[in-house]
């Protein structure tokens, strides 16, 4: 049943958002006019658990990316929460250094015993910089064979450079690399997951000194695949760095490749690990780890105490509830319903993803992002919001998937009767979401 939400506040604080700042927001994942152009609610009073209240008064259940991946306990959990408030009585930052910064480097060690050496950060893009930097310090080469989407900055960038769609098929496309200097053009090569015949084909035609890349996303590694890739880097002596930012404390605690028994020289943590508090951290070998002191990495709030703090207490929850397996369960029972409404209703979908990051895909060519649109409009106003995926979190549970699925049913239902009346586009209320990177004005 449809309730009378009404996002008012929200749009209008959104449209004079876009006027001060550029984009709107900090983040292109946040972007209203990714999800609901022109109606979503964009911003939030008060989030606990899997519950959001908006500007205008409204409740939502939270079936979309749960603070785009960084809460898996949910939100403001009580036992990070009491942590945090502890260091912040007792001082965040100071002259010294907070002793949380080595009890929480054994105990990324621990979960890591191939790495001896520990760097932190704040966000998850400014640590993938940091173990690219420290591994072009070793290995004294430039050009980078990547896979994946591995953030914002220059060296990453550089490969729109040589092509403007190099970007496209590792997340997100369209992404421009104004700004970025054009002498680091052929310094970063795309190759696509599972295909280790395109990394043979880079390193044989570059002199490659790093291979970075996410050892799980949307698909599973074919048999061999990482373990290939991790012999090729032996072979060319490259350092392989993984990107554990996504993938890394939902299907275990700790890195994803822990469970494929491939190990990389460096792995870069962010995100679940600390719960929705700012917190990054690179993990790697000895050797290479110590060239973080032969070239220049430091930055003053690397060193407050609410990150170390909030990831000691996210991870140690963690192990003792098997929150990865909470997340997987959960993930398991949505995409499998997914398929079943979906054959129910006559609709093309595709489901793939970890279980714990569980995402479908509408199958219809050059209206399927029309219908994602469509989903989440109609599900807005049935108190849920909604994206491609569902990003599971702890305080998800069954009676919140049982209510979700219900909705989902007669979603599907209107959008299986829109696309055999022809008017899709008719019944939204507002333009299409965007897909990728779009100016705002």
């Amino acid at each position: 049943m449809k309730n009378k939400i009404r996002t008012t506040n929200g749009v209008r604080l959104w449209n004079k958002a876009k006027k001060i700042i550029p984009g709107g927001t900090q983040l292109l994942s946040k972007r209203s006019e990714m999800f609901l152009p022109d109606q979503w609610p964009s911003y939030f009073k008060k989030a606990k658990g899997v519950e959001v209240w908006d500007l205008d008064g409204n409740k939502f259940i939270d079936m979309a990316y749960m603070g785009i991946g960084a809460c898996p306990l949910g939100y403001a959990d009580p036992d990070v929460n009491k942590a945090v408030k502890k260091v912040i009585e007792g001082g965040s930052m100071c002259t010294l250094n907070s002793p949380e910064e080595v009890e929480l480097a054994h105990l990324l060690l621990k979960l890591n015993p191939w790495a001896k050496k520990v760097r932190y950060a704040r966000t998850a893009g400014e640590a993938v910089a940091i173990a690219v930097r420290i591994a072009r310090a070793y290995t004294g080469k430039d050009k980078i064979a990547f896979c994946g989407y591995h953030g914002w900055h220059d060296w990453y960038l550089a490969a729109n450079l040589a092509n403007r769609k190099n970007l496209d098929g590792q997340l997100l496309p369209g992404l421009e690399p104004a700004g970025v200097p054009r002498c680091l053009r052929g310094t970063a090569i795309p190759f696509n997951y599972n295909k280790i015949g395109e990394l043979e084909k880079i390193v044989k035609k570059n002199n490659i000194g790093v291979i970075i890349m996410e050892p799980r996303r949307e698909h599973s590694p074919q048999k061999g695949f990482l373990e290939k890739v991790r012999k090729i880097a032996n072979r060319i002596e490259a350092v392989l760095i993984f990107d554990e930012v996504t993938s890394g404390f939902r299907m275990n605690v700790g890195g994803i490749h822990m469970l494929y028994k491939v190990y990389p020289d460096i792995a870069v943590f962010g995100k679940a690990m600390s719960n929705g508090f700012p917190m990054a951290a690179v993990v790697g070998r000895d050797k290479i780890m110590e060239f973080a002191q032969k070239t220049f990495i430091s930055s003053t709030y690397w060193t407050e105490r609410i990150g170390p703090a909030a990831t000691i207490a996210t991870i140690k929850k963690m192990q003792k509830h098997n929150i990865p397996s909470h997340l997987s369960k959960i993930g398991k029972l949505i995409g499998e319903n997914w398929e079943k409404l979906a054959k129910k209703h006559n609709l093309k979908i595709k489901v793939m993803n970890i279980p714990s990051l569980i995402t479908f895909k509408f199958d219809y060519k050059r209206d399927s992002q029309a219908l994602h649109t469509l989903f989440n409009q109609e599900m807005l106003f049935r108190g849920f919001l909604t994206s491609k995926s569902v990003y599971i979190s702890w305080s998800h549970n069954e009676n919140h998937v049982k209510k979700y699925l219900e909705n989902v049913d007669k979603v599907f239902a209107l959008i299986s009767k829109a696309i055999n009346n022809k008017n899709v586009y008719k019944l939204l209320k507002g333009p299409v979401a965007h897909e990728g990177f779009k100016r705002l004005t």
